[in-house]
């Protein structure tokens, strides 16, 4: 079947693109040319990816959500830092604490767990950067989607930023701040829409979507976009000044595979999040996103392969390599706390 183009420049209005050019050459600055490798740990652990997809698998095996918990992790960690792992740092004013984190990033036991393995087996050289990639890779291919050679040799970084988690693409953002925010670490709107994917698998909080509920932008009614009967079953579950941790699923009929369902659900008026949503129905996607979501819902393999290469691509942004930064000993902490 002969693949769907993706959108060209001619279907992006001057302005917008003008902007966009702008913006990606002053974001390439933030993506690592190249000083991972994929062999970087032949040597030294050898075992690491058997060791890593174990852990992976009993935590996927234990809770079926915690493929996309780990997926989540490590794009919160890059967007804020680069991939250092200063995601995992504790502390009383660290990423964890960020709007963008607070009581709903999880996974942390996990990665815990996945470092004493990979610990024991080489101690003292694996970074806690390079285990969050590759879980979050075997998290992808363990919920029915591509697998890829990650890139590694990330060191991890010494002081968190809870500034940058504050200000992580956020699910009430319009679609202009998400695509700014994503090339300002050096990605496009291809990985802007790309990575949303990820929202093929995976739950939301009632906390992050009933504001589309009832009074969309303050405008007394819900959001337009929102399909009917969707709507009826959401306000059901979250109703006006109920518990805003219960949870759904973020792609409806097709919860835990990691397929293009996600796209057939926002061009149905089905994306859970305004940030999803907004990727197919704003104003504004006319001329950036919609023609992708369109290509994706029809073609599964140029979602899967562009989800790949904006995962490798996410993967580089500002790594700690050569000497700088720390292989941490506990993710948790920097070593000379410990």
């Amino acid at each position: 079947m002969k693949r769907m183009m993706r959108p060209s420049s001619s279907n992006i209005t001057s302005n917008n693109f003008g902007l966009i050019v702008i913006l990606t050459l002053l974001g390439l600055c933030f993506v690592a040319t190249s000083q991972l490798t994929t062999n970087f740990y032949n040597t030294s652990c050898p075992k690491l990816v058997k060791v890593v997809r174990s852990e992976v698998l009993k935590a996927i095996k234990n809770e079926m959500r915690m493929a996309a918990s780990l997926i989540r992790l490590h794009f919160h960690d890059c967007f804020v830092n680069g991939c250092d792992a200063s995601v995992l740092l504790d502390g009383d004013d660290t990423e964890k604490l960020g709007v963008g984190n607070r009581n709903s990033a999880r996974g942390f036991e996990v990665i815990d767990t996945i470092k004493s393995a990979v610990e024991s087996e080489c101690s003292g050289v694996v970074s806690c950067a390079d285990i969050l990639a590759l879980a979050a890779r075997d998290s992808v291919l363990f919920s029915g989607g591509r697998s890829w050679r990650v890139l590694l040799g990330r060191r991890d970084g010494l002081v968190p930023n809870k500034t940058g988690a504050d200000a992580l693409p956020s699910p009430f953002d319009t679609l202009s701040d998400i695509i700014t925010k994503f090339v300002n670490v050096g990605l496009n709107i291809t990985d802007v829409v790309s990575l949303s994917g990820a929202h093929t698998i995976g739950l939301a909080r009632c906390a992050t979507f009933s504001n589309r509920l009832f009074n969309f932008n303050q405008t007394g009614s819900p959001d337009s976009t929102l399909e009917s009967i969707m709507l009826s079953d959401l306000q059901s579950l979250c109703p006006s000044n109920g518990d805003g941790n219960k949870t759904t699923v973020l792609d409806r009929n097709s919860t835990d595979l990691f397929d293009n369902h996600y796209f057939k659900n926002l061009v149905a008026g089905k994306g859970l999040l305004s940030s999803d949503q907004i990727l197919f129905s704003s104003e504004a996607a006319a001329n950036t996103t919609k023609s992708l979501v369109e290509s994706y819902s029809r073609d599964q393999n140029l979602f899967l392969d562009d989800f790949v290469n904006s995962m490798i691509k996410m993967g580089s942004i500002s790594p700690l390599t050569g000497s700088a930064g720390e292989i941490r000993n506990n993710c948790r902490v920097v070593n000379s706390a410990t």
